[in-house]
């Protein structure tokens, strides 16, 4: 007897459990609320897909948190190399960039989603848009009904087994608004607080800094928080500060925030360069150069320039030896994040403790979880797309083991 299996969303996680299902024998339909799936995915392929990262397992891990136990079998079982032999497989050829992260050689996220939904569409899945779910109702068995709105009215259907694929609660006009959790929650399933996780954050800027320089990228630093140390470039934007440094510390200032109502991320403007050696160049420049030309003779562009007139004291401005450590250690203080619906991702979602192995709710026994519905979060890089195929992966085989 076929199995008929239901999938609520239509992102990677969701897209990847109807795959494993599919290639298993499984009826699979795939319910998306949206006019089109795979927007979110569409949106983030836009200055190039990241699908994953090349460094080692290893230091892998400790980019997920406190997730990362949870995860760990998930993502050990389809880890970098097979990410990048299954979009080999779908012809969107990938290459290892400098960084270590792992893109399609056509850099966009469409060519590798025409062709993966070529693919389930040859092994038989059926995708319905614009339906939404709307909650569960009594089945016939032990696996709930699923309700939905579409275009032709109320709908009901039950299946041998559900994966819900919803995604948090980031970027909802491409869909992912977490409606989901009260009926969750309604079954005694807890549900993690969604937060704001790879978002921007306010940052009290003078008119002066808003004026002149927002939008524009504040490239070849370091960035230190209680995460670490990593280098890279960020944007001063109106209202704060965006882009990957600042997304790697995200975590970090968000719980700094959280717990003591401040947050600092320590700048070094001059990665690389000795403080002794800036504080000779900044002397050689003369003391009569004005501020803004003994910084540019050492080497600072103008927007690393206005940094160091926001954030140090004219007795530190002007002392060389002062000024070279404000140049290595320039604290950026933040008063906040950015509202959740304009971050990459969210942190929250369904408690571990809900699922087993299988990402199967123990509460509802038949229907799995997978995606950005769990609560986990990573930062930008191809970690938060790696666990999205991991864990629809695990839900799709832990259905399959389930019905058996």
């Amino acid at each position: 007897m076929t199995r008929r299996i239901g999938i609520i969303g239509g992102g990677p996680a969701g897209l990847m459990a109807a795959e494993v299902l599919s290639a298993a024998g499984c009826a699979v339909r795939l319910f998306e609320a949206m006019p089109t799936v795979g927007r979110k995915l569409l949106m983030a392929g836009k200055s190039g897909l990241n699908i994953a990262h090349a460094e080692p397992d290893a230091a892998q891990m400790p980019r997920y948190g406190a997730a990362a136990e949870r995860l760990a079998k998930t993502l050990a079982a389809f880890p970098a190399p097979a990410v990048r032999a299954w979009a080999d497989g779908l012809g969107a050829e990938t290459f290892v960039g400098s960084s270590g992260r792992i893109f399609p050689r056509a850099m966009k996220a469409s060519p590798l989603l025409r062709a993966w939904l070529a693919r389930l569409e040859g092994q038989g899945v059926s995708i319905l848009t614009r339906h939404r779910w709307v909650g569960f109702g009594q089945g016939t068995d032990s696996t709930p009904a699923l309700h939905f709105e579409t275009p032709d009215g109320p709908r009901t259907e039950q299946f041998d087994a559900v994966i819900l694929a919803l995604g948090g609660a980031s970027w909802p006009r491409l869909g992912s608004d977490a409606a989901w959790v009260p009926w969750l929650v309604g079954h005694g399933i807890p549900v993690r607080p969604f937060r704001p996780a790879n978002c921007g954050f306010d940052v009290d800027w003078s008119q002066a800094i808003v004026d002149r320089f927002a939008g524009q990228p504040v490239k070849a630093v370091a960035a230190t928080s209680a995460m670490g140390t990593s280098q890279g470039e960020f944007v001063i934007t109106r209202r704060g500060i965006e882009g990957s440094l600042v997304y790697a510390h995200a975590a970090a200032l968000r719980d700094a925030l959280d717990e003591t109502g401040a947050a600092t991320l320590m700048l070094d403007l001059m990665a690389g360069r000795p403080e002794a050696r800036i504080a000779r160049d900044i002397e050689k420049a003369g003391a009569k150069a004005s501020f803004a030309n003994r910084l540019r003779k050492a080497g600072l562009d103008p927007v690393k320039v206005a940094l160091l007139r926001e954030f140090s004291t004219d007795a530190q401005r002007a002392n060389p030896d002062a000024l070279a450590r404000c140049i290595k250690t320039l604290p950026l203080a933040v008063a906040g994040t950015r509202p959740i619906a304009e971050a990459i991702s969210s942190a929250g979602g369904v408690a571990w403790e809900a699922v087993n192995d299988s990402l199967m709710l123990g509460a509802l026994p038949g229907v799995f979880v997978a995606g950005e519905m769990l609560d986990w979060e990573a930062p930008t890089g191809g970690y938060l797309l790696t666990a999205c195929l991991a864990t629809g992966r695990r839900a799709g085989l832990g259905v399959a083991d389930w019905l058996a």
